[in-house]
């Protein structure tokens, strides 16, 4: 494009009939080159005059010429794939970026351009979410948040649109996951002790998820090399994941940082733990667990398994994160303390464990009360027989009175 061509400013105003405030701008076809002429509402006249601003600097620089017609989505996924080139993200990550992206296509702000967008538009966008899980809602906000920051940082647009913008309360109801009852956790237990495992190949994996309270992902994972006998602990430090093509592959590291640790082996299971690395010996890596192919157990295909077995015993309502579950609520009905806790199940703060547990942990909470009462009075904390003396001395104080009044 020309420099000495006359560019066209663009204008704002108040459009009566819509009671919106309507920008007017120019912008060049990315393929031509030509300037045309097009038109946005806002409902402030500030945010008009904003994207007003942003468009002109930018045709003042050069940017908007060079990075005009780029949609949000196109930006999106290359910005996604050059971080997995460049190692900056993983195969799980990058295959869940583009999950996100397929839900953010579903709606028209995929294809506009990323200088054109708007709170307004990105606000609209987010209010129509709140039927889905509210770590849906947040990973959605979040890649928005991210690719507007790095536009920022290019130069691509001038004002940052997130700064406005707030994520919606789901309305979804949370998805509750419940432990099995102790009736429930004995008759599966009796059940995986005493099969085969060659009519139950995930029976060890499954006692492992109970009773150690380990992801299932990170069960599936385990290699003869991560369980120390002679210490009676089994390391956790990776976890099965799946890459960009859905194929399950060896994960470098857990779902979190803290996920890295070392759980101990409950003795009545340690047996079944042996005979599963004795038949392991062979497999590839000494992989604990493989299907009939040779390949990684795919966690799907173990939760559809364990669905159909607590189905055939008549428990319900359970999902894949039960068993797991059940070890933390057992650990807490067991008197274990919320950090100690956190640590085994691999947590990222505390805060996830207590929210996790707080209905078992209410449970307990008299009993742990009483517990703190009776350290008080055992060290002499408070002076209770003067305590008690003054306050029936007050008691009987406000019973004379009352009889007084009867009296009279």
């Amino acid at each position: 494009m020309s420099k000495n061509k006359k560019e066209k400013t663009g204008s704002i105003y108040f459009d009566t009939t819509r009671k919106t405030w309507r920008c007017i701008y120019y912008v060049y076809e990315s393929n031509t080159g030509k300037e045309i002429r097009k038109t946005k509402s806002f409902m402030t006249e500030q945010e008009a005059k904003d994207f007003l601003t942003s468009i002109q600097y930018q045709k003042g620089n050069d940017l908007f010429i060079k990075n005009n017609g780029i949609p949000l989505n196109k930006l999106m996924l290359e910005n996604a794939k050059k971080k997995l080139e460049l190692n900056l993200i993983s195969e799980r990550t990058y295959a869940r970026i583009l999950e996100t992206i397929k839900s953010i296509e579903k709606n028209s702000i995929a294809t506009q351009n990323i200088d054109e967008i708007t709170s307004n538009d990105i606000q609209n966008y987010l209010n129509t979410l709140k039927d889905y899980s509210n770590s849906t809602i947040k990973k959605i906000k979040g890649q928005f948040t991210q690719i507007f920051k790095e536009s920022m940082n290019k130069g691509y647009i001038t004002r940052n649109p997130m700064y406005d913008v707030i994520k919606p309360k789901s309305t979804k109801d949370k998805k509750v996951v419940r432990a099995l009852q102790i009736e429930e956790q004995q008759k599966l237990t009796n059940y995986l002790l005493h099969i085969p495992v060659i009519d139950e190949p995930y029976k060890v994996a499954y006692l492992i998820e109970m009773y150690l309270g380990l992801r299932i992902g990170e069960v599936l994972a385990l290699k003869n090399t991560d369980i120390n006998l002679h210490k009676n602990l089994i390391t956790v430090n990776k976890t099965l994941t799946t890459d960009k093509d859905h194929k399950v592959i060896m994960g470098n590291s857990t779902k979190t940082y803290a996920g890295i640790r070392e759980v101990p082996i409950p003795t009545f299971i340690r047996e079944e733990i042996i005979n599963q690395m004795r038949l392991a010996e062979n497999n590839k890596d000494k992989q604990l667990f493989i299907d009939p192919k040779g390949n990684y157990v795919r966690p799907n295909n173990a939760n559809r398994r364990l669905k159909e077995l607590l189905k055939q015993m008549g428990i319900t309502d359970i999902t894949s994160h039960s068993l797991r579950h059940t070890y933390g609520t057992r650990c807490v009905e067991a008197g274990m303390r919320a950090v100690a806790l956190q640590r085994l199940m691999g947590h990222t703060d505390v805060s996830i464990t207590l929210n996790t547990y707080t209905s078992v942990f209410n449970k307990y909470k008299e009993a742990e009360l009483e517990k703190v009462n009776n350290y008080y009075m055992n060290n002499d904390i408070v002076n209770v027989d003067n305590l008690l003396t003054e306050n029936n001395n007050f008691i009987e104080g406000i019973s004379r009175e009352s009889e007084e009044k009867e009296i009279e």
